[in-house]
């Protein structure tokens, strides 16, 4: 999106009573316009066609399904240390992570951070229970790096459930692997110390690991 600013530089540059005035630098307002714009472009394509392999990955979707189901998302770009939920809102979005990386988190009643998950490149992302329930969230989701994702609503998610069947079973596939991991991780945490949980994350997740080091 340009910004109201650039539209008045470019606009006061352009004429002063009816007359163009300093034509080069209206030339340089455009160009930088059209540079936003084409760069602005390629980024959501190259966002699209992650979240394109992602969808692969689980079902299979004709061209056509696949097109109107990625234009559901709306672009987001999210800087370091900003939210993009905080405790007590209500979750409005599942995400897909093409760039950088998130954490989940819940504040306990001594305010300590307890970490659910992180969320790199290739994750979906969301408060479940909030989302679906559209009630305030016990979590917050912080970018620990510049990072960019794609959100859908419940509107239009419920919207693709109608009209793009196989859309709920991109979904259901991702919520058994969801519990799966779940569960494995409660086993984990019944069976294991803490110790041997953080060298289990490390030798799982090596790279994600050297991210937050």
């Amino acid at each position: 999106m340009i910004t109201a600013p650039f539209y008045v530089e470019c606009s006061s540059v352009a004429t002063i009573d009816g007359h163009e005035q300093q034509p080069e630098k209206l030339l340089q307002c455009l160009r930088i316009l059209y540079i936003r714009i084409h760069f602005t472009r390629i980024r959501k394509q190259h966002m699209t066609e992650l979240l394109k392999q992602n969808i692969t990955s689980h079902v299979s979707l004709s061209e056509d399904e696949t097109e109107v189901f990625c234009n559901l998302f709306q672009q987001n770009l999210i800087k370091k240390k900003n939210f993009l939920l905080k405790e007590g809102e209500v979750c409005k979005f599942e995400g897909f992570v093409t760039k950088g990386l998130f954490k989940v988190f819940h504040l306990d009643q001594n305010g300590v951070e307890q970490i659910l998950y992180f969320a790199a490149e290739n994750w979906w992302i969301t408060d479940i229970d909030s989302f679906t329930n559209e009630i305030p969230s016990q979590l917050f989701i912080e970018a620990i790096e510049d990072s960019e994702i794609l959100l859908i609503s419940k509107k239009d998610k419920e919207f693709a459930y109608e009209n793009l069947p196989k859309i709920e079973k991109l979904f259901r596939v991702m919520t058994q692997k969801t519990h799966a991991a779940l569960q494995r991780r409660m086993v984990d945490n019944l069976s294991k110390t803490a110790d041997q949980r953080y060298v289990d994350f490390i030798e799982k997740y090596p790279q994600l690991y050297q991210r937050l080091i």
